[in-house]
């Protein structure tokens, strides 16, 4: 559906649609996110039983879960993003899906930890495309005002992933063993890229820049250099103070959701599918009611200022701290589900706008390389240390304390969410300065048209 434009003004900015496709875009990109981190976390449900198999500590899980994993992930997501900032962005979803799904799948058949490390290395690999491109090839079919519910629709499908992950994932493994369901949750990504390939449009790129801002022609804007980007990334304050904020929240959400399902089984005596239940009611429905919540306030909200959404995200998690606090260490089981449920809830508010932030202040040309950025400082950071930083405390503590170790590392990194909402305070009262107001209206050609 083209926009009215006939009268040779832009449309008032709350009013511009989407371009064509854009639904049949998201659903697809929805469900390539939903089987990476389907991928990704079927392993958090499996730690017991590879410990088991393979004799390891549970520093060697967290660096199995997170790093191993992260560190390619992270590294190679740039390089790719920076190609999905002049090159097809469908076809690196395509490819990234195919890598991803195989690995995943191979990572069942791994003979000890070394081979297993390996395999999950090559899932990062893989997974490393998804997420820049998806957000980049979004922030081209949905206009700005309509980007954080459009971008946390994608990231529920985190929570969708979790659930099939979780569930499908610890039922298999009950029944068949941990290296069946490995390959199992695997297998459906290869069936996406096939339609992925024949089905996922390449929207034109900065349609909206030119919509909004009356760029000429938006598609021959000179790509800068790496180093030239990543200098003018960092000197946008709002850029900045999300980058940092996303950081240490994901450290957090990466150890929580890494250890989680360890905790239930090693501390409240769950099975695997037991757990997984729990957690894909928690996680899956919870986080993805929480994560399409705060999108749609994020973009009521911006409607005053975009500085409102992102304060709103620092005040809730400051709010709900002390209950996910108390779910870790508090007894029955019964209790610690009933705490869990808001702090995840809300915990998934950032997600969605977030991603779309990036692609709101950041330059044409520089967007997907900055999602990349910020996915490179997560995942180095953050799903690197979270993880591992968890392990790692729930080791040095299980000689005083036993299994009650993990409950302590657990409350312990999830604190760290203060900080992140300083950052999230900081990043909005940049953004009060960079969008101090509407932007007028600008003539615009009338043959303009959206997609491409």
């Amino acid at each position: 559906m083209s926009q009215n434009i006939s009268s040779g003004r832009m449309p008032d900015s709350d009013s511009i649609l989407p371009a064509p496709g854009h639904r049949l875009a998201l659903l697809l990109l929805f469900l390539a996110f939903a089987l990476s981190i389907a991928d990704r976390m079927i392993l958090t449900v499996l730690f017991e039983p590879i410990k088991a198999e393979f004799g390891l500590t549970d520093t060697q899980l967290g660096f199995l879960g997170g790093f191993s994993f992260a560190v390619f992930y992270a590294t190679l997501s740039l390089p790719i993003a920076r190609m999905a900032d002049r090159a097809n962005r469908s076809k690196i979803v395509f490819a990234s899906l195919v890598i991803f799904s195989i690995t995943a799948a191979l990572c069942g058949l791994a003979t000890s930890f070394l081979v297993l490390v390996i395999m999950r290395i090559g899932v990062g690999i893989g997974e490393a495309g998804v997420n820049p491109a998806s957000q980049s090839i979004l922030g081209d079919y949905y206009p700005p005002k309509k980007r954080a519910s459009a971008m946390s629709i994608l990231s529920i499908g985190a929570n969708v992933g979790m659930i099939f992950g979780f569930v499908v994932g610890g039922m298999i493994a009950e029944e068949y063993g941990w290296r069946a369901a490995l390959i199992a949750v695997a297998l459906p990504g290869l069936f996406l890229a096939i339609v992925i390939w024949f089905k996922l449009k390449e929207p034109q790129r900065g349609y909206f820049d030119k919509l909004i801002n009356n760029m000429a022609d938006p598609e021959k804007e000179e790509q800068p250099s790496l180093l030239d980007s990543i200098r003018a990334l960092w000197n946008i304050p709002s850029y900045r103070q999300l980058l940092i904020g996303s950081t240490i929240a994901g450290t957090v959400t990466y150890g929580m959701t890494s250890w989680v399902p360890t905790f239930y089984i090693r501390v409240h005596d769950l099975t695997q599918s037991e757990a997984g239940l729990v957690l894909a009611g928690i996680f899956g429905v919870v986080g993805a009611a929480g994560a399409y919540t705060g999108g749609k306030l994020v973009d009521r909200l911006s409607r005053k200022g975009f500085q409102y959404g992102v304060w709103m995200i620092a005040a809730s998690k400051v709010i709900v701290l002390p209950l996910a606090v108390a779910a870790y260490l508090l007894d029955p089981l019964e209790l610690s589900i009933a705490l869990y449920v808001l702090p995840i809830f809300v915990s998934m508010f950032y997600l969605g706008p977030i991603m779309a932030l990036i692609q709101t202040i950041s330059p044409l040309r520089m967007r997907a390389t900055a999602s990349s950025l910020k996915m490179l400082a997560l995942n180095l950071v953050g799903m690197s240390t979270g993880p591992l930083m968890i392990g790692a405390i729930s080791d040095y503590l299980e000689p005083s304390y036993g299994d009650y170790s993990l409950r302590i590392a657990l409350a312990v990194t999830t604190c760290l969410s203060l900080w992140a909402a300083y950052h999230f305070f900081l990043c909005g009262k940049a953004l009060a300065k960079e969008f101090p107001k509407e932007k007028p209206s600008l003539p615009l050609s009338p043959e303009a048209t959206p997609g491409g």
